[in-house]
């Protein structure tokens, strides 16, 4: 794969997708193949990052809710040292960068240093975990509207969002690193009005071959995830969207109901 998609001294920021290395953008895999260091993160998969060619320096900054081998700031302090070597960097994230990936960050870095940052999307996870459910994340007539949070907060800092206006009877709520934040989740929603039984899909591994699906309901929520749900990562959809009747034949039949 020729060189010249990334320039010496250029910073790619490169969307890995949910895990299945199938998901990736064709633009996505290219740049994974020109590049001469690639910085990734703990969620990138072992078959996104065999893609990159022999001699590629591969990089891990690997941050997980909890377990974090590298701060943001010596993350974007090893993509500057890179870059000024006059190294081809791609700096590969989970999902999309732009969707809680810190990009802005890592952009504004970049450009203080007067290093050009470029950005390529990926699959984020919602849109596999309601691929691999069948569902869809609007619905004409019943979800207008798609709302992504995160349920990850600083060090010693609580879950704080506005929760009223997040609780919409006519919206998919999506809530990336759910499951640690399962009960407080629930509890505010509950208290801004949400009704019980508001549909819940919870996806453990979206598009991996450990992938979980599991249904269930606002108000059991907290127990099903603490029942049903291993130890990877998992992305909570809310709302009529994802109502387990709705779930397609062939698919129905994986998803573990809770009710």
């Amino acid at each position: 794969m020729p060189h010249e998609l990334i320039r010496p001294g250029e910073v790619w920021l490169v969307g890995a997708g949910p895990g299945d290395p199938d998901l990736l953008t064709r633009k996505a895999e290219k740049l994974i193949r020109s590049a001469d260091v690639i910085f990734h993160d703990a969620l990138v998969g072992r078959g996104v990052l065999d893609l990159a060619l022999p001699g590629t320096r591969l990089v891990s900054v690997g941050k997980r809710s909890g377990r974090h081998s590298k701060d943001q700031k010596s993350i974007n302090e090893l993509l500057v040292e890179a870059a000024r070597g006059r190294e081809r960097v791609v700096r590969l994230k989970g999902g999309d960068p732009s969707i809680f990936g810190r990009s802005g960050e890592e952009l504004a870095f970049l450009a203080e240093h007067a290093i050009r940052g470029r950005v390529c999307p990926g699959v984020t996870a919602a849109s596999a975990a309601a691929a691999s459910a069948g569902v869809s994340l609007t619905l004409r007539g019943l979800s207008r509207r798609l709302e992504l949070i995160t349920a990850h907060a600083r060090a010693g800092e609580k879950l704080d969002l506005n929760w009223t206006k997040i609780a919409d009877s006519e919206a998919t709520l999506a809530v990336y690193m759910g499951k640690a934040a399962a009960r407080s989740v629930s509890r505010n929603l509950l208290a801004v009005g949400c009704l019980g039984s508001t549909p819940v899909l919870v996806v453990e591994n979206a598009s991996l071959p450990t992938e979980r699906l599991f249904s269930t309901r606002l108000d059991l929520l907290p127990l099903a995830v603490r029942t049903a749900i291993g130890d990877g990562p998992a992305i909570l959809l809310i709302g009529e969207a994802v109502r387990p009747v709705t779930l397609v034949s062939g698919y129905a039949e994986e998803v573990t109901r809770c009710a």
